[in-house]
């Protein structure tokens, strides 16, 4: 699995820049809670039928509030418009690839040790793709946008829950018979 949007990049920053890459040493490890890795799981299996369009909205969003992570997109650098992004082939193909490793991350998500090495090894391609960290710190993309998605699917689903609640009431109302109470004097 490799980067050909980025894949010809020439070397913008020297080895062991702090700016772009930095140390090893000021790198923050961080662990997923049980909770967490259970959050991610459902939130993959939310999204998991549509993953070629989710993969299109990450990538035009990603541009669109960061325009700066195009750099390393030489065939969308000079692509302003969201609509042509959204067409893209090359996007959607990127976005299918991101998508797969995402897949791949959320199985092994309860085996530290090869979730790590899978990361290790996208970050070490990452370094050949000329792609710094600086581009992809700028968001906390896929636990997020899950999370996002997850929670944003629950209210609609729970509008619409509502919403055909209401609508059986009425109807209910509308069906029970009037009583007529005629007062005699």
């Amino acid at each position: 699995m490799g980067c050909p949007l980025s894949a010809e990049a020439p070397r913008s920053w020297p080895p062991g820049d702090d700016e772009n890459g930095g140390g090893e040493d000021d790198v923050v490890q961080v662990s997923l809670s049980a909770q967490i890795r259970e959050v991610i799981k459902q939130s993959w299996r939310e999204i998991q039928d549509d993953v070629s369009r989710v993969g299109v909205i990450m990538f035009v969003r990603l541009f669109e509030t960061h325009p700066e992570c195009k750099d390393v997109f030489f065939m969308f650098k000079e692509v302003d418009d969201p609509e042509t992004l959204r067409a893209s082939r090359e996007l959607r193909a990127h976005g299918l690839r991101i998508m797969s490793f995402i897949e791949k991350s959320v199985a092994r998500i309860d085996q530290d040790e090869r979730l790590d090495q899978l990361i290790l090894d996208l970050g070490r391609k990452h370094y050949v793709y000329d792609a710094p960290p600086k581009y992809y710190e700028v968001s906390q993309t896929p636990a997020t946008l899950f999370l996002y998605i997850s929670s944003t699917m629950k209210r609609g689903f729970k509008q619409e829950q509502r919403n055909q609640r209401n609508q059986r009431n009425q109807s209910d109302v509308l069906r029970r018979p009037s009583v007529s109470v005629s007062k005699q004097v």
